[in-house]
């Protein structure tokens, strides 16, 4: 019986291992040898997540043939790989991928560092802030006195509680795109609402055109449920959408979903103007395709003078064309699990009707909570409490970079919670490898992509500031060093360092 649960196909891993930069060379000059370079750019793919464990790889003789090089050179980086406990094989079965004895299995997404490990370990992997107190438990407090009429039910609530959607629907009608609660679905987290509408609208083999960078958990998500990812690069710089490119996906690849950020983009931290969003949702009506828009961050602007356009959805009042994810996660906490769709009321009874086939409702106490926010006012309060953290941690962050890596280079959002960097020409992939040996988690730039795109970049998010913010990036700097070193490549396990 085989052991692999997966396979990669030779063009698929060939094209990722290209994208990959070379490993620079060791003391004097010496590059390592061509098998040597495979084996160690399969590690970095599995200890990435971006090559799941137990995946079945190609043959020697169809890999070779992909990547033009000898059958002995794939043959020789397999033998090492098994060595050094990164692969299995067996006669009849073939070759898949594992991960050494006492090794964590890697994450295929961006999942936050355990409690037990922030005391050794400085996190720039999850973009998410500490609860903007004493909000989170007033908050909890009033949630608590106005259960008990709800005790008294069943507490399932598919749509979400009656209270809450009237509140959403109140919030948009208030930025002038009039709403109506059979307009709103309450889900767990914005990631809960978008699963709902890919396997509403997406099935297994359909395209979802995505924006290039995108988000790395919502990348995996619809990978995970089958979808034929379709990216569109960003404009050059990475500053805005290009509109020219998003018609052309949008019509020659007639993608069924489309999935966009337009308020202050993760990772770049772009914000679209409001020219862009008109264009885009006439493009996507043309196409037939619907158009998911993640509002996530679209309260987290940063600079006084930053000059809010109109929703995307405020192009689409009555939600046929686009669909808009909001979130309690990004603005407020992320354990905070509540998030919300906003679309057509026929598209709300369908994603209703199916959430009986997953998990029935949302939490009525955090429902509660929000809500109890919301009405009294202490949701303004607590996002602007949380602007102000971000804003101060964007600063300290990108003093701290631009002292330690002056090479480095970044614009500056005005708004989000992430910095998108180029490393100066450094794998991102082997920035990530050695930046855990040296006591910093950073997410590289392949992650945000399809199959191996931005090697030359990693996303640094403003959840750290101060002293803190100054030690991540001289410990960036120490990991930059092992790689141009050539020593950033090696198995030697992690470091512990105090924060």
């Amino acid at each position: 019986m085989a052991q692999w649960t997966s396979a990669v196909g030779p063009a698929q891993l060939a094209r990722q291992l290209q994208a990959q930069q070379p490993r620079p060379a060791g003391p004097g000059g010496r590059k390592p040898p061509a098998y040597r370079a495979l084996a160690d750019g399969i590690r970095l793919l599995v200890l990435e997540g971006r090559v799941p464990v137990a995946a079945r790889l190609p043959a020697e003789r169809e890999l070779a043939l992909a990547l033009t090089v000898s059958r002995t050179t794939v043959a020789a980086a397999y033998e090492a790989l098994r060595a050094e406990g990164f692969l299995e094989s067996r006669r009849g079965a073939g070759s898949w991928t594992a991960v050494p004895a006492g090794n964590p299995l890697p994450a295929r997404g961006l999942e936050p560092l355990p409690p037990e490990a922030l005391g050794s370990m400085i996190d720039l992997g999850c973009a998410a802030l500490p609860a903007p107190e004493p909000w989170l438990t007033r908050g909890v407090q009033g949630a608590l006195e106005e259960l008990p009429p709800y005790a008294h039910t069943h507490g399932d609530y598919p749509a979400g509680l009656p209270a809450l959607r009237q509140m959403l629907a109140d919030r948009y009608t208030a930025r002038g795109i009039p709403t109506m609660p059979e307009q709103i679905m309450v889900t767990t987290g914005a990631m809960g609402a978008i699963d709902a509408i890919c396997h509403l609208f997406a099935g297994r083999g359909e395209r979802i055109a995505v924006e290039s960078p995108s988000y790395a958990n919502i990348l995996q998500l619809m990978r995970e449920a089958g979808a034929r990812l379709v990216p569109v690069a960003m404009s050059e710089g990475l500053g805005s959408w290009d509109l020219g490119r998003w018609r052309q996906v949008l019509r020659d690849a007639a993608p069924r979903l489309a999935y966009v950020v337009a308020d202050f983009h993760n990772p770049t931290g772009a914000l679209a103007d409001e020219d862009q969003r008109r264009q885009l949702v006439d493009a996507a009506r043309s196409a037939g395709t619907v158009l998911v828009v993640d509002e996530t961050m679209a309260e987290l602007y940063l600079d006084d003078d930053v000059e809010m356009p109109r929703p995307v959805c405020a192009f689409d009042p009555a939600g046929s064309t686009v669909l808009t994810v909001g979130s309690a996660s990004k603005a407020f906490w992320a354990g905070m699990r509540i998030g919300w769709v906003r679309a057509a009321p026929d598209v709300i009874r369908s994603l209703v009707a199916a959430r009986a086939y997953a998990d029935l409702g949302t939490p009525v106490l955090e429902q509660l909570g929000v809500n109890w926010l919301m009405r009294t006012g202490g949701w303004d309060e607590a996002v602007t409490l949380r602007r102000d953290q971000a804003r101060e941690n964007r600063d300290a962050l990108v003093a701290a970079v631009r002292r330690e890596l002056p090479e480095w280079e970044f614009s500056v959002p005005r708004g989000g919670l992430t910095l998108w960097v180029r490393t100066g020409g450094l794998s991102g992939s082997r920035l990530a490898e050695a930046g855990e040996r040296v006591g910093v988690r950073v997410p590289s730039g392949p992650r945000f992509g399809v199959d191996g795109a931005f090697e030359g970049f990693v996303r640094l998010p403003f959840t750290v500031g101060g002293p803190v913010a100054e030690e991540a990036a001289v410990r960036l700097a120490a990991a930059a060093r092992l790689v141009e070193s050539g020593a950033g490549g090696g198995t030697e396990p992690p470091r512990s360092f105090v924060a």
